[in-house]
């Protein structure tokens, strides 16, 4: 509780057990009703927010937080890589119209960006953290690959450490190639904090950003904001974005490109 002249506070401990069992009857609370739950201020009920979502007991919704249940998970990488196949080569195909010879890019560990890489064939020197983009990029002699070393993450197959992530601010991208686990109302979100950290470098740090998405994106949620709608340049989906993300993207700039397949 707020603390009164007289009164102990209620822990940190204490608040989360409390917010905790209130999630188990409504799956979902806002900002505002963990504020009148506890009679907390805002900073104190984000505070246990940050610490609930870190322990992987809840995660974030807009303006609040769910039970991990309450969405639909993001599948692990072999399994996303088999899922909508034609929309992912549409949506790749447009990309690689926007390649240009002797480019210096960036190639996100995504499904539909890996597409991306087996349809490039300029001359390139192409960035990137994931073993599958390597793996078929190897094979075209026109191009220089550079892999960030580091840990290697099983589930979504990409290398991290934090000294190879600050090596990207010694380098310019003309061009980025992300993907997304999710976009929701304030950016693009990603299932894993450090995959999350080098869009972020990333984009700040490429000319032109492009994010690449199948529609599914638009209702999923994730855990992990690696860039805001305000770093992203052009978004290449197969659908229709929601009425509330058009008018988000339109006023920062973001050029929606939709491709000719399924999808659309």
């Amino acid at each position: 509780m707020k603390m009164r002249r007289g009164e102990f506070p209620i822990y940190q401990e204490e608040r989360l057990l409390k917010i905790l069992d209130e999630l188990k009857t409504r799956t979902q609370l806002s900002n505002a009703d963990i504020c009148d739950l506890l009679d907390i201020s805002r900073d104190t009920a984000r505070r246990d927010i940050i610490k609930l979502v870190e322990e992987g007991a809840a995660i974030r919704t807009h303006g609040g937080i769910a039970l991990p249940f309450f969405k639909e998970e993001i599948k692990a990488y072999k399994d996303r890589a088999t899922a909508a196949s034609e929309q992912k080569l549409h949506i790749a195909r447009t990309a690689s119209a926007y390649i240009a010879n002797g480019d210096v890019c960036f190639m996100d560990v995504s499904t539909t960006v890996r597409e991306l890489c087996g349809l490039v064939g300029e001359h390139l020197t192409v960035y990137t953290h994931s073993l599958d983009n390597v793996e078929v990029l190897a094979g075209k002699s026109g191009i220089d690959v550079h892999l960030l070393g580091g840990k290697f993450h099983h589930d979504n197959r990409f290398f991290y450490d934090q000294a190879g992530a600050l090596q990207l601010n010694e380098v310019y991208f003309d061009k980025a190639f992300l993907g997304a686990a999710a976009i929701m109302e304030d950016g693009i979100y990603f299932a894993n904090r450090e995959d999350a950290l080098i869009k972020k470098l990333v984009a700040g740090r490429a000319g032109k950003v492009y994010v690449l998405a199948d529609a599914k994106k638009f209702s999923l949620t994730a855990s992990f904001k690696g860039i805001e709608f305000s770093g992203i340049d052009v978004l290449i989906t197969d659908g229709d974005p929601p009425e509330h993300l058009q008018s988000v993207m339109k006023e920062n700039g973001i050029e929606i490109i939709q491709t000719a397949g399924e999808g659309k």
